[in-house]
C-alpha cells in the first residue's frame, strides 16, 4: 500500500539568512545558536509518511513545531527545505492557485477556535466549503445537510452559530470539512478548547465517523491521552524535531528517550496495552489442550487482568492457530500499572522468571 501523504526532511525556518540556517542544521548547529544570529528553526529535519484511512497524531508540548509542520502539509506555509507530496504530487513545487485548488478540493482543515461566520446559519457554515469551489446552492446544501448528520447535528440547520455550545459549534467545523469529501483532513488541536467531558465526546464522534468514512487525517495534540486514543500512529515532536514516532504501545512501552519516557507516566497504560505488549515471548510450547482461560494478543489489558484474577497462575497468551506465543505473570501487570517500563524479561516454557507455573500442555 503507497502512502497518502508524506513529509520528506522538511525544515521551516524564520527570520534571517534561512537557508544558511539550513545548512548549519544539517551540520550539527542546535536551535540556540541560530536563535542568537536570529533565525528560528520552527521545524527541523521531519520526515514521514502518513497511509490512506490512517489517523496520524502528531504532539508535542507549545512550541514544539507541531501546528508549523501542519501549515506545511498544505502550503499554507513554505517550506524552507524538504518536500511534501500528497498522492504522489509535490505540493512544494505548486503555484499558489494550484494549491488554492488543492486546498479547495482535496484537502481540509479543521481549527482549534470553531472559526464559525456568526452571520451564516450552520448550514451555510457547513456548505461554505463548497461555496468556495462554486457547487450549486441546491447541492452544497443537500452536501452540508448530510455532513451535518453525519456529526449529529440534524435540526439544528437553521440556527445561529451562537445559539450552539462549544462542542456543536465544533461539530459543525467538522462538518464543514467533511462536506467537501476532501481526501486529507488536518486537524489543529482541534479539540483543545473544549471542556473535558465535551472533549471525549467530540474523540467518539471523530473515531465513530472514522470507521465508516476511512479518511486519511493528521491530527495535532499537545495531550499524549488524546494522542494514544486517536492515533493510529504517533509523532513525538520535541524543540522542532520529530524524536520518535510509532504505535501507542510503542511509544508506551519503548520509549524512545527520557523526554518521550517522561510523557507517558500520567497516561491510563490499561487503555492502550494489549497482551501482546505485556507478555513474555520467551516462552516455547505447542497447542493448548488445557481446559484453562487463555488471552489472544490483542485481548485488551483491562480484560487481561480479569482473567488473570481468575486463574491461580500466568496467563498464556496463544494466536489464532492456538500456539502458544506468551504468558503474562502477574507481577508483568503490576509492573505496566505502576511506574516500570515492563522490560521483558525472560521464562522457560512452563514458568515464568518468578516461578509461576503456566497452564499450557505441549
Amino acid at each position: 500500500m503507497s502512502s497518502r501523504l508524506e513529509a520528506d526532511h522538511l525544515y521551516k525556518v524564520f527570520g534571517r539568512r534561512p537557508q544558511e540556517a539550513v545548512a548549519r542544521l544539517r551540520d550539527g548547529a542546535d536551535r540556540a545558536e541560530l536563535r542568537a544570529d536570529g533565525a528560528t528553526a520552527a521545524v527541523i529535519d521531519a520526515s514521514f509518511t502518513v497511509d490512506p484511512g490512517e489517523i496520524f497524531v502528531v504532539m508535542g508540548l507549545s512550541g514544539s513545531g507541531k501546528s508549523t509542520l501542519l501549515r506545511m502539509l498544505n502550503g499554507l506555509l513554505e517550506p524552507t527545505a524538504g518536500q511534501v507530496r500528497f498522492d504522489g504530487q509535490d505540493l512544494t513545487a505548486l503555484s499558489a492557485r494550484e494549491l488554492r485548488q488543492v486546498r479547495s478540493k482535496k484537502i481540509s482543515m479543521v481549527f482549534q477556535h470553531f472559526a464559525l461566520f456568526p452571520h451564516r446559519s450552520v448550514r451555510d457554515n457547513a456548505a461554505y466549503g463548497l461555496e468556495v469551489q462554486g457547487v450549486p446552492r441546491a447541492e452544497r446544501e443537500r452536501r452540508a445537510d448530510e455532513a451535518l448528520a453525519l456529526c449529529g447535528l440534524a435540526g439544528w440547520e437553521k440556527s445561529w452559530p451562537d445559539e450552539l455550545s462549544g462542542g456543536m459549534q465544533q461539530r459543525v467545523g467538522l462538518a464543514r470539512a467533511l462536506a467537501t469529501d476532501a481526501d486529507l483532513l488536518l486537524m489543529d488541536e482541534s479539540f483543545s478548547a473544549l471542556d473535558p467531558l465535551i472533549r471525549r465526546d467530540m474523540q467518539d464522534q471523530l473515531l465513530e465517523l472514522q470507521k465508516t468514512l476511512k479518511k486519511t487525517i493528521v491530527f495535532i495534540t499537545h495531550d499524549l491521552n488524546e494522542a494514544m486514543r486517536l492515533g493510529d500512529r504517533i509523532a513525538v515532536m520535541r524543540d522542532g524535531r520529530i524524536v520518535q514516532t510509532g504505535t501507542a504501545e510503542d511509544i508506551l512501552v519503548r520509549p524512545a528517550d527520557d523526554y518521550v519516557a517522561s510523557f507517558t507516566q500520567d497516561v491510563d497504560r490499561s487503555r492502550v496495552l494489549t497482551a501482546a505488549s505485556v507478555m513474555d515471548r520467551d516462552v516455547r510450547g505447542d497447542e493448548a489442550d488445557c481446559d484453562c482461560e487463555t488471552a489472544a494478543p490483542d485481548t485488551p489489558f483491562t480484560e487481561l487482568c480479569a482473567i488473570s484474577a481468575r486463574v491461580p497462575h500466568a496467563v498464556a497468551v496463544l494466536d489464532e492457530d492456538r500456539e502458544l506465543v506468551g504468558v503474562v505473570p502477574r507481577q508483568r501487570l503490576v509492573g505496566f500499572l505502576g511506574d516500570e517500563q515492563g522490560t521483558p524479561g525472560t521464562c522457560d516454557n512452563r514458568r515464568d522468571k518468578g516461578g509461576e507455573k503456566v497452564a499450557v500442555h505441549a
